[in-house]
């Protein structure tokens, strides 16, 4: 898993962009895909963030890639999955 500071611009459901921060990002062997997950800049942990999640197909080095949603419900385990081991190594440190 790779995590650190760095920020996407999303286009929501009303066609607006929204800066959104990385929160992290993995490889997932069984489907063959990348994963990221983020949220909205301006959330602060005082309120409860909403975590949005995505796949995404790198195009090359120079570009960011197009981000693409989740197709099925065995991606959502795995990215919950994730998520939580990411949370609680948070926790922990």
């Amino acid at each position: 898993m790779e995590h650190g500071e760095k920020q996407i611009t999303v286009i929501d459901e009303q066609g607006n962009e929204v800066l959104c921060e990385v929160l992290f990002t993995f490889d997932s062997d069984q489907f063959q895909k990348s994963y990221v997950l983020y949220y909205p800049v301006g959330d602060t942990e005082e309120e409860e963030i909403e975590i949005h999640a995505s796949s995404f197909e790198p195009n090359d080095e120079n570009s960011e890639g197009e981000l693409k949603p989740v197709e099925s419900e065995e991606e959502w385990d795995l990215i919950e999955e994730m998520l939580n081991t990411f949370l609680d190594e948070e926790e922990n440190e």
